[in-house]
């Protein structure tokens, strides 16, 4: 009976360009009682910030000018809430925490998350570092 020799061969190249998901690094945040929240595709200082609350904003839908983000959020839905504005009011359907229930964030359409235009994620809420107050967090005390 002759004899079965398998080989295999590993190639590799230091001269091959990175691909596009091996670029794209993804950016996790944890709440401060230290319950993970956000994973997301950029740093949230990156985005862009809400004038009226300061409130960084996370486009969750595609639109002619821009793409929406690619991020997943753990947060549980919390009841809405009627803010007074400068030019009228706001409803806020707010996500919190699901181990603390401190808020995290909020959108302007009922749940579930992405059902609109936008997520805002409130100042001072998350943290990259776990177990860490994130800054900004007290600014308000």
């Amino acid at each position: 009976m002759p004899k079965v020799v398998s080989r295999s061969a590993v190639s590799s190249s230091t001269d091959a360009q990175p691909t596009a998901s091996s670029a794209a690094a993804l950016r996790v945040y944890y709440c401060i009682c230290g319950e993970f929240i956000l994973v997301i595709d950029t740093n949230l200082s990156a985005l862009p910030r809400r004038q009226s609350d300061q409130s960084t904003i996370i486009r969750c839908r595609d639109s002619d000018t821009a793409a929406a983000r690619v991020f997943k959020l753990n947060a549980t839905s919390g009841d809405p809430i009627l803010i007074e504005r400068n030019g009228g009011h706001e409803r806020q359907y707010r996500f919190l925490c699901p181990r603390c229930t401190l808020p995290i964030g909020y959108q302007s359409t009922p749940p579930p998350v992405k059902s609109g235009p936008f997520l805002y994620i409130l100042p001072g809420a998350l943290t990259q570092m776990q177990g860490q107050l994130p800054q900004g967090a007290l600014d308000d005390e």
